[in-house]
């Protein structure tokens, strides 16, 4: 656009840049609703893509559902999509999600389907059906609501068919609708808008109107004051005319309406879109063809139109004003009204001055105001003052409101009784929504302020409510002495941050209310960082605490507070300094602990720490001190240790001194003071030496008194036990044999300790001190008794030698724990104890009672005390192992005897304990009662067979079978073992066969076993004949058959089954005993299998068979016997051919048994053994078709397509598929029988005719083809056929009919394969008419040289209806490779409809450099274009065409590459140029490239254009030219009238030319910079008395002008000194000029000058005497007023007014220097009798500056 343009642009972003496709951009898939987010349906990527134009991020979502999503809109503010896809019964899913939370807030379903919907709000989605329209709310669950109706086409309507939906929009009280289309008009009109007008109060429609855009705007009209609902829409008059009316109107007089013609630039173009800026009153109209148009609403005025972009596919109202829009490009961006250029491009482009002010002043727009300042001196010429104020009120910008127009104000009389100025003010008050300026506000505030009134002050504060005064820094100044809230809001709202806080101080200081000055210092805080102002908050906290030094404080904490938030406002270092000045010790502390608790301890803070200690340690609060020490909340550490350490040893604080010293000699010498310390404190300080240095330290207490120090030395041993190790603790301890010690220090964790030696110590400790700690003993028996971690050997060793008769319970518990009950139980008799050994077995441990009993028996305690001891006891519950322990330790001695009376007595009390029954057996069978012992193992069930039997083996091994044997198979190794052993074969082997134990079995039967044979041959003789059950004779034969003895087995099945041995008739005709027997044979005697299977009836025939066909045994023979026996001849049939693969001797076996299965059978293993023909017929005997894939197959692998036919008619009377039927059509086409394949056809059949007819294409069986083709009506597939059979004529006919692309091609490809160009053509016509297919067709031609044909299809194209970018591109691409000199006219003709960067490319290929440079330029690539205009200028650079481009390009660098070009191919034409570029160029650059080369000559008409701007290069530029010219006249006037050039060095440079006018022009130049002297000499040198005259008068200097006098008079040029006179007048003093003249005799040329110079002086001494009578006369007058009031009259002379008062005159100010002539002999200046007063304005007796203090603190 051009630079005074009333619209702007801007490009938000470029939707390809962010990796959408372009074919993804479309009118369907892009989605517009506000200009924060663009939505796109990427159907290639099946994804939504969501990009967030702001930050300029894509976020996609998945489009794989089914159905997928039809259409995504975003909310216009917020993060929430909704998403509209189909239900899949004609209706409309709508489903709300909130992206931000990651979750669906709400659906619905519609049985409609939705043909448009949008955002009509933030709330809010207007949905249009086929038939309705409804309104969805996001709020709440409500279901979409239902708004009208759509109203249906008509007999009388304007418009057929289907309305297609382009816009919907809701007037912003939501009483109004317009829903909005377009259409087919009636009788072939074309496209036609339909919108209906729908009113929500009334419930009704208007009838639909012919209108294709429309909007509602809402603007306050001229004359109103609120906003107006306005319906703007486009109607068809002649050309479209935009109607703005005014809804809800009060009358038809006053109802607003509007009627616009809009020009558009092509006669069927047509608006598609409004949308109205209100901020601005404007429409912004787009059209079909993407033309932007812009009205203003109010005077209907059409201001602006032109092309957008490319073709706009959406749009919107955009929040910044304007509209946003999406090209089909991809290209998002937004038009608005360009508020700095709309007025004035209105006013002087289109000279509509009126409609220009309209808007200045509606919309306070800038670009009128010469004219409004016009208008406005009119009317204050005419005296309308009332209308000049009115516009000054309402002038944009504030264009009027000056002070020079106030001050206009203030000398007009009084309109209506009152001041203008105030007049003025009343109507600015008066005007809606306007505001006084700063200065204007201060004007009317100061005579309220002075008056003092308080209802002034309620004027004040209401105005400022509603923001009717501007606030300012002087507004503030002026209210602070009247009302202190007042002037804060006032410095607050004008930003004067200092100010602000000021005056928030001065109120906290006031501020009775804690938690109210609190508030205020946290709102100084947030309002110095919202307006980023750091104030001094040191030097506020002192003049705070000056006055109040409570809320100091108070501020001082809310400031340290804000570390705590992260930022440090004040340095406390400098607060701490500033109370401590005060002497206040107490708040200084109080904010140090405040800024220090949340920091924690750092090492920064040491300092602090430091100084907050030392305040209240040297200030006499130790007890502070200490409790800042001692709180948790501060926990300092990183102060100055020695310096507190020592400030609190001399206060008294030594538990603290020891805590900071660090020096053993202080710690030795602070600990004399040990029993005076805390003990928490002693303990923190020893847990942070080193383990020698704190053992020193112990040491060092127990030498100063072990009484007095030994509990606070084991106190601390306890707690840093770990640290100084136990053994150094104890070593300590027993330095000074202090027992005591080590049993208190151990004593508290010795319980938990896992060191032994540690547990020992305590032990013998407690031992030792038992006599002076009695608990000790205690203890140490609970040490004993519980814990785990000691050596009990060494305790056991310690304790005995302990002689703890007194109480052994210590040495009793370790032998009991730790297992020494015998050394025990020996210590105890030996000491003749014997109450405590019956104590301890009876009440202590009863378990120990075997081992004690044993140790006895080892010590020959008698055997009554034994029994004694064991009588009355019962075993306890939780040993199980009790009595045989017992039995055991008797066993050993061999007195088991002794037992005996107490196991029977258990025996006797029914006892279960298994161990009693074992003793008792052992006792019966030691003692040689054999069959008692017999009698006790078979009868008694209690004892356990394998303890007995294993104390019987030795004794009777036939008892211990017997116990064996009572076990039940638990032993079942040991019963084996005895039997073996002993030669007990018959037993064993009974016993196996009544335990059916297979595991057992596989023992006794493995080859390992070398009794094995002597168990088999009884098992065979006796065991097996005598079994009672078949489970035991099955059991026996399976252990056999696991044994793999199928030999003996045999032999035992044989006697079983087929000899009569007198057994039991049922194991003959057992089943499974006969299917064992044979198969039996067949894995170890397979000769013997025919016999059994002929023999044996009862036994499973086709299990057996079947394990007899398998490849291990390959008994095939016996299978098929088998089969045979049992009638299974599908089986037997199947052993011939798939075990024997006898296919004969199955052929012979088929025909005999003759039954289908069978013939199916053989037919199919024919089938595999390739024999298809003999298959066919097997299958046609069977009448079964169920193999007729297989047959297919085979028969089309063998050719045998006639039997093919027979089989597959039976089959079809049999199956209903359509792979018989697709076949059986196939089979006649390859048996050439078309007859009957056409009668067939004829037929019903379950043929698929398209699979079949694309495999006869396949098969190139193109005639059968053609049938089915021809049968089923597919031209497409008949086509192709047609051009295999090379019918063109008819291919064409068919493809006419089919109408798809891929057939065009196909048969386009063929016709010009086969030269026939004109079918070709006709074919090419359909292909072309699409971008993707037309490059396939292009390379077709391209392949086979037809490049002329392929240029007649291509100009054929772009007649078309149908056409787009790439076929005029294509063209092009040919012109440019076969036809070039028809190129450059295409592009001329079709630029706009070419893909530019395309055939950019062939034309560089192809150095088609001219047309390069024109699709550079159409493509705005303007900078390329020059490029190649000047890399390629032999071919194609003009001087016009590179003017024209180089304009036009964006690079500014571009300028200087174009002048570097010139420079070296067409210098003439350079200067040229660079006026053309005038504008756009740095000038400097310009002249320093081309001065550079040395060529400024041929630029210099540029130089002089440009001079104007005073460039100091460009001016050099243009002195040096004339200089070189020697253009003396140019050069002055170039000095004089551009001076920014270095003077000085083109002044010496000139000084040295030789003709006098260039030395003239330095004398000029040394003038002009005030280089008198060297201008004067270069003039006197050259005579140019005249120039060294003016020179001299322009000094103002009177040493040069009564230099040059003298000059004069030394050279005799006395006329030059007379003109001198003259020039220099004002300077040479008269007294020089006197006696110069009278040295000289030139009395006659100085007379004049004298005369004049007396003149001169006596009307300035008349003006002076009378200006002194008058001040006298009005000092005179003062004095008697002032006497009337009795105030002495204040004396003129010597009066302290700031001015000079004294002087020659007597009294009388100096206003000028004193004449020349009253001075001293040579005319020098009077004595001065007078100056200015030492006091200034300021009253001070100095004059210095007021005393300083805050202005709002009272000193």
């Amino acid at each position: 656009m051009s630079r005074l343009s009333p619209i702007g642009f801007k490009e938000i972003i470029k939707l390809p840049s962010m990796a959408i496709s372009g074919g993804s951009i479309t009118f369907k898939t892009v989605s517009l609703q506000s200009d924060k987010f663009v939505v796109v349906k990427e159907d290639d990527k099946k994804k939504i893509a969501i990009v967030t134009t702001g930050s300029q991020r894509v976020k996609r979502l998945n489009n794989l559902g089914n159905p997928p999503i039809d259409q995504a809109i975003m909310n216009p503010t917020a993060e929430v999509v909704a998403l509209r896809s189909a239900d899949g019964t004609g209706g409309s899913n709508l489903n709300i999600f909130d992206l931000a939370m990651k979750a669906e807030t709400k659906s619905t379903k519609l049985p409609e389907k939705v043909v448009y919907w949008k955002w009509v709000s933030e709330k809010k989605i207007g949905i249009v059906t086929m038939k309705s329209v409804y309104h969805w709310a996001m709020d709440g669950s409500s279901t979409p609501q239902k708004m009208f109706d759509r109203t249906e086409a008509k007999m009388e309507s304007h418009w057929d068919g289907m309305v297609q939906v382009i816009n919907y929009h809701e007037s912003k009280d939501g009483n109004w609708l317009i829903l909005g289309g377009l259409a087919q008009g009636k009788g072939g009109r074309g496209i036609v808008g339909v919108l209906q007008v729908h009113s929500v109060k009334m419930g009704a429609s208007q009838p639909a109107m012919a209108s294709t855009a429309a909007c509602f705007a809402s603007v306050t009209l001229e004359g109103r004051t609120a906003p107006s609902n306005l319906i703007c829409f486009t109607k068809d008059a002649g050309g479209p005319v935009l109607h703005i009316l005014e809804l809800d109107g009060k009358s038809k007089e006053t109802t607003f309406s509007k009627k616009v013609k809009l020009q558009l630039s092509a006669a069927d173009d047509f608006p598609v879109s409004i949308h109205a800026d209100n901020a601005m009153g404007t429409l912004f109209i787009l059209t079909r063809k993407s033309f932007l148009l812009c009205v203003e609403i109010t005077t209907g005025k059409m201001f602006f139109a032109n092309k957008s972009s490319s073709k706009v596919i959406a749009s919107c109202p955009s929040s910044q004003g304007g509209i946003c829009t999406v090209d089909k490009e991809g290209k998002v961006g937004h038009f608005f009204v360009e508020r700095k250029t709309v007025v004035k491009f209105i006013c002087e482009a289109l000279k509509d001055y009126d409609t220009g002010l309209k808007m200045a002043t509606r919309y306070n727009l800038p670009g009128a105001d010469q004219y409004i300042e016009k208008q406005f001196n009119v009317l204050m010429n005419q005296q309308r003052y009332d209308e000049a104020m009115r516009m000054t009120a309402t002038s944009p910008q504030g264009v009027l409101r000056t002070v020079a127009i106030l001050q206009r104000f203030k000398s007009l009389p009084r309109i209506n009784n009152q001041p203008a100025i105030l007049y003025y003010f009343n109507i600015l008050l008066g005007t809606p929504g306007a505001t006084l300026n700063a200065i204007e506000s201060i004007e009317l505030a100061k005579p309220i302020i002075q008056s003092g009134r308080p209802q002034g002050l309620q004027h004040i504060r209401g105005w400022l409510q509603q923001k009717k005064l501007t606030c300012s820094e002087d507004l503030g100044d002026a209210l602070k002495s009247v009302d202190l809230k007042l002037a804060l809001t006032v410095y607050s709202t004008a930003k004067v941050p200092e100010k602000v806080i000021a005056c928030f101080l001065a109120l906290s200081s006031k501020e009775q209310d804690d938690k109210k000055a609190k508030r205020i210092y946290e709102e100084i805080i947030k309002y110095a960082k919202n307006c980023n102002y750091v104030p001094q908050y040191s030097t506020l906290v002192g003049q705070l605490h000056r006055v109040n030094p409570v809320r100091a404080k108070d501020f001082a904490l809310v400031l340290i507070a804000q570390e705590e938030k992260g930022e440090q406002l004040v340095n406390v270092g400098q607060l701490a300094d500033t109370f401590m000045l005060a002497q206040d010790v107490k708040a200084t502390t109080n904010i140090l602990l405040e800024y220090l608790r949340p920091r924690g301890d750092r090492a920064e803070d040491a300092a602090l720490q430091t100084r907050v200690l030392q305040i209240n340690l040297v200030h006499n609060n130790p007890r502070v001190a200490d409790a800042i020490l001692d709180s948790s909340d501060y926990s300092f550490s990183h102060f100055d240790k020695l310096k507190i350490a020592m400030s609190c040893e001399n206060v008294g604080l030594y538990d603290r001194a020891l805590e900071f010293y660090s020096d053993m000699k202080d710690y030795k010498r602070v600990l004399g003071h040990a029993p005076n310390m805390k003990l928490e404190h002693l303990q923190s300080f020893f847990g942070k030496l080193s383990p020698e240095e704190a053992i020193e330290c112990l040491t060092q207490m127990l030498k100063n008194g072990v009484r007095a120090n030994l509990r606070n030395v084991v106190e601390i041993a306890k707690k840093w036990s770990a640290q100084f190790t136990p053994q150094a603790l104890i070593e300590m301890f027993e330095e000074f044999s202090c027992y005591e010690g080590i049993y208190w220090y151990t004593v508290s964790f010795v319980s938990e300790s896992k060191d032994k030696d540690l547990v020992f110590k305590c032990i013998e400790a407690g031992v030792k001190c038992s006599a002076t700690v009695p608990q000790a003993i205690k203890f140490v028996t609970q040490i004993c008794r519980v814990h785990e971690h000691y050596d009990a050997k060494e305790v056991k060793e310690f304790l005995l030698d302990a002689n703890l008769r007194r109480d052994p319970r210590p040495l009793i518990y370790v032998c009991d724990r730790f297992g020494y009950v015998d050394e025990l139980t020996e210590y105890m008799w030996k000491n003749k104890m014997e109450q405590l050994i019956q104590a301890y077995v009876q009440r202590m441990n009863v378990k120990a009672t075997p081992v004690v009993v044993g140790t006895l028996l080892h010590l020959n305690a008698p055997e009554e005390f034994i029994k004694k001891l064991i009588e009355s006891m019962r075993p306890p519950a939780d040993d199980a192992k009790f009595v045989a322990k017992l039995v055991l330790e008797c066993e050993k001695v061999n007195r088991l005897v002794i037992l005996q009376p107490w196991l029977e007595s258990q025996m006797a009390d029914d006892s279960k304990d298994p161990e009693i029954y074992n003793g008792i057996a052992k006792i019966y069978v030691d003692t040689g009662t054999g069959k008692k012992a017999e009698k006790f193992l078979t009868e008694n069930n209690m004892y356990d067979p394998a303890t007995v039997g294993k104390f019987c083996e030795s004794r009777d091994p036939m008892l211990a079978v017997v116990a064996y044997r009572k076990a039940n198979g638990a032993c079942d190794e040991q019963l084996i073992e005895v039997t073996n052993k002993n030669g007990f074969f018959k037993d064993q082997a009974k016993y196996l066969v009544q335990r059916e134990d297979m595991e057992l079995w596989g023992r006794v039967l493995d080859e390992d076993n070398k009794y094995r044979r002597e168990l088999i041959d009884q098992v065979v003789a006796t065991a097996l004949p005598a079994a009672e059950s078949p489970k035991q004779v099955s059991i026996t034969v399976k252990a056999f058959m696991n044994a793999d003895l199928p030999n003996e087995l045999i032999e035992l099945l044989e006697r079983l089954i087929l000899h009569d041995t007198g057994g039991n008739a049922d194991f003959r005709n057992n089943k499974n005993l006969q299917n064992l027997l044979i198969l039996t044979a067949i894995k170890a005697d397979k000769a013997r299998v025919m016999d059994y299977v002929n023999r044996l009836d009862n036994y499973e025939g086709p299990q057996i068979a079947k394990i007899a066909s398998h490849p291990e045994h390959k008994l095939y023979d016996e299978a098929f016997f088998i089969y045979k026996k049992f009638n299974m001849g599908v089986e037997a049939i199947q052993v011939l051919l798939q075990c024997k693969e006898d296919i004969e001797k199955a052929s012979d076996f088929a025909s005999t048994w003759d039954k289908p299965d069978v013939w199916v059978i053989l037919g199919k293993a024919q089938l595999d053994q390739k024999m298809t023909k003999d298959a066919i017929t097997s299958f046609l005997k069977a009448d079964d078709p169920q193999y007729f894939e297989e047959v297919i197959f085979a028969a089309k692998t063998d050719e045998l397509f006639v039997n093919l036919i027979d089989f597959l008619l039976m089959a079809r009377s049999k199956l209903k598929s359509p792979i018989l039927d697709n076949e059986l059509i196939y089979s006649y086409a390859k048996t050439d029988k078309l007859g009957e394949l056409e009668d067939f056809l004829e037929q019903k059949n379950h043929a698929k005719y398209p699979e079949i007819g694309e495999r006869l294409y396949q098969q190139k069986l193109y005639l059968a083809a053609k049938i089915i083709y021809k049968h089923i009506k597919d031209n497409s597939k008949l086509a192709l056929c047609y051009v295999r059979l090379k019918e063109y004529k008819n291919a064409v006919d068919a493809a006419t009919d089919a109408d798809k692309e891929p057939v065009w091609k196909e048969v386009c490809f063929a016709c010009v394969d086969a030269e026939e160009f004109k079918l070709a053509q006709r074919c090419a016509m359909h292909i072309v008419v699409k971008d993707a297919n037309l490059l396939e067709l292009c390379q077709h031609y391209e392949m086979r040289g037809y490049f002329n044909e392929l240029i007649e299809v291509l100009e054929a194209g772009i007649t078309l209806k149908r056409t787009h970018q790439g076929l005029f591109t294509q063209l092009g691409i040919s012109y440019c490779r076969y036809k070039e000199e028809k190129l450059m006219q295409h592009i001329k003709d079709y630029w706009s409809r070419l893909n530019i960067p395309r055939l950019l490319n062939t034309c560089r290929q192809n150095q088609k450099w001219l047309e390069v440079v024109h699709l550079y330029s159409y493509y705005s690539q303007h900078d390329n274009a020059i490029e190649t205009l000047m890399d390629h200028s032999s071919v194609c650079w003009s001087h016009e065409l590179f003017k024209k481009t180089i304009n036009q390009v964006a690079n500014s660098e571009m300028f200087y590459k174009g002048i570097e070009f010139y420079l070296q191919e067409q210098p003439l034409l350079l200067n040229n140029l660079c006026m053309d570029l005038s504008p756009k160029l740095d000038h400097k650059r310009v002249v320093t490239i081309i001065k550079r080369r040395g060529h400024l000559p041929l630029i210099k008409e540029y130089l002089l254009s440009v001079q104007n701007m005073d460039h100091e290069v460009i001016n050099e530029a243009v002195n040096s030219l004339f200089y070189e010219e020697e253009d003396h006249k140019n050069l002055l006037k170039s000095v004089d009238t551009y001076q920014k050039f270095d003077q000085l060095t083109l002044a010496t440079k000139l000084k040295k030319h030789e003709l006098l006018e260039f030395r003239r022009i330095a004398a000029h130049i040394y003038k002009i910079n005030q280089r008198f002297e060297d201008s004067i000499e270069l003039s006197k040198s050259d005579a140019m008395w005249d120039d060294a005259m003016k020179t001299a008068e322009a000094s103002k200097d009177k040493k040069f002008a009564e230099s040059l006098l003298y000059f004069f008079v030394e050279k005799k040029e006395y006329e030059c000194f007379s003109a001198c006179l003259y020039t220099c007048y004002e300077l040479v003093r008269p007294d020089v000029v006197l006696e110069l003249a009278w040295r000289n005799n030139l009395m006659h040329f100085v007379m004049p000058y004298m005369i004049q110079t007396f003149t001169d002086y006596t009307v300035k001494m008349a003006t002076l005497s009378g200006k002194v009578t008058k001040l006298e006369e009005k000092l005179a007058d003062d004095s008697k007023e002032e006497n009337k009031d009795d105030i002495p009259p204040t004396p003129l002379i010597g009066s302290n007014l700031p001015m000079i008062t004294a002087g020659p005159m007597g009294g009388i100010p100096m206003t000028t220097a004193p004449p020349p002539m009253m001075g001293g002999p040579m005319g020098g200046p009077p004595p001065m009798m007078g100056g200015p007063p030492m006091g200034g304005p300021m009253g001070g007796p100095m004059g210095g500056p007021p005393t300083q203090g805050s202005p709002f603190f009272n000193q």
